[in-house]
């Protein structure tokens, strides 16, 4: 499945390079353009999820550029957020009222720009259809009354480790980098580490039995279920 895919339009080669390398380690793709010229254009090409604009761009700069992706029907849902050296509360009004839908000011910390675009794209994504029988493989999740089934088979599952297999179902196919199961499995505050996760996921394979196999690794990122044979 393709990981969340950020737009960097920064022209000083030095950030862009920073921001590209702390993203994909925390489990984005990410393009980078040079000039909001050429991110138009990209963004005519590809699917992005999120752009990071700095403001201070050559010819046509980052205010033009979220004017003109604001007034795209196509474009016009991409979640944008605003990067530049200004701290001048003038500069964060218009960006707001362009639509961009967060502000940072440089220099800046590369984990609160890391949180902030996270904190961007779960406001974006669609909200799950809500279900009350959930199934993939041999694997039946029956929400209302808390119950995993393997080829009919009763699964018990700790609190912890039902709600981890319901976001994988949920979400099947999809990669979910460790951080993202600690933020949506566990609360923000939980003081839970990733090797935690990975002895959650080996639990949850062990009690799955065969059907275990469906969760799959994602060396570096994290996991996903696979798409299976729907029942």
């Amino acid at each position: 499945m393709v990981l969340p895919r950020i737009l960097i339009v920064e022209d000083d080669k030095n950030i862009s390079k920073l921001i590209k390398y702390n993203l994909e380690k925390a489990g984005f793709a990410c393009d980078v353009s040079i000039t909001g010229e050429d991110a138009l254009d990209m963004l005519d090409s590809k699917p992005i999820d999120l752009i990071i604009l700095d403001i201070m761009l050559p010819k046509m700069d980052g205010f033009e550029t979220c004017r003109h992706i604001k007034q795209d029907k196509m474009l016009s849902s991409i979640p944008i957020i605003m990067l530049t050296a200004k701290g001048e509360e003038v500069d964060k009004v218009v960006g707001f009222e362009l639509g961009a839908d967060d502000y940072v000011v440089k220099p800046f910390s590369p984990r609160e720009l890391i949180l902030r675009v996270k904190a961007v794209v779960r406001r974006g994504k669609p909200k799950e259809e809500a279900k009350d029988i959930l199934s993939v493989g041999e694997i039946t999740v029956d929400v209302p009354r808390h119950k995993v089934t393997v080829d009919k088979r009763d699964v018990t599952l700790t609190l912890i480790e039902f709600k981890l297999l319901l976001l994988l179902i949920n979400r099947k196919g999809r990669v979910q980098s460790r951080e993202t199961l600690l933020e949506d499995v566990w609360d923000i505050s939980s003081e839970v580490t990733t090797r935690t996760i990975d002895t959650h996921i080996k639990r949850v394979r062990e009690k799955l039995g065969k059907s275990g196999k469906l969760i799959e690794t994602v060396r570096g990122i994290g996991y996903r279920i696979n798409e299976g044979d729907e029942n």
